[in-house]
Order: structure tokens, then sequence, then C-alpha cells
């Protein structure tokens, strides 16, 4: 069965870093698209980044652009976000996201999940 499990969120202050990690277990997503969504305390559920697969197209939300790279690790088998200038409005749980694809340019969500890390950005 598949799954997911993200680490590497904790409490930053602004302007730091931080690299968040989405290891894949029980199957592969060959063919599929990958992502990362973030939730904060009262708000809905929003996309922050997606990368097909063979990482030949990435897509990010406006709010993270340029700040936040997604990548894939093919030695531990992993999806990874890397969070720079990180805000106190970046603030939420960020959940990684397997099965997806693309449809002109826009990250579509697939059915699986990971449990979801904390990131606290402070001012």
């Amino acid at each position: 069965q598949a799954r997911l499990d993200e680490s590497g969120g904790g409490l930053v202050q602004a302007g730091g870093s931080l690299r968040l990690s989405c290891l894949v277990s029980g199957r592969t997503f060959n063919g599929y698209a990958m992502g990362w969504f973030r939730q904060a305390p009262g708000k809905e559920r929003e996309f922050v980044a997606g990368t097909s697969w063979s990482g030949d197209m990435r897509v990010y939300a406006d709010a993270v652009k340029g700040r936040f790279t997604i990548s894939r690790d093919n030695t531990w088998n992993t999806i990874d976000l890397q969070m720079t200038s990180l805000k106190p409005e970046d603030t939420a749980v960020y959940s990684c996201n397997g099965g997806g694809q693309f449809y002109l340019g826009t990250y579509k969500s697939g059915t699986y999940w990971g449990q979801g890390t904390q990131v606290t950005v402070s001012s």
C-alpha cells in the first residue's frame, strides 16, 4: 500500500530556511505528478508546489514562487521542498500529495496524502 511520510518541519525565524521531505514507500508514482499543499489555521488547504516524476515540469503557487523549490531524490525516494526566505504567512501544516497530474499547467491533486508536518515561522 502506498505510504507518504513527511518530515523536516519545525520552528524557524522569518528569513530562515527549512527542507521538507516526503518519503514514498509501497509503490512508485512513475508517470504521475506529486506535490505539496499547506493548510493554515482557519484557512482552506492550498496548493504550494508540484512536480512531474521526471522533474521536467514544476509548478509553484504565486505566494512561494522564487522562494520554494520542489525536487525528487532518487536515492532516498523522496519528494523534497526546499523553503527559503520564510515568512510568518508560510506557517501551516504541509502535506505531501501523490498520484496527481498536470492540466494546462495546473497541478491536480491525487488521492494519496501524508500525515503532514508543521512549519511555524516567527516574526
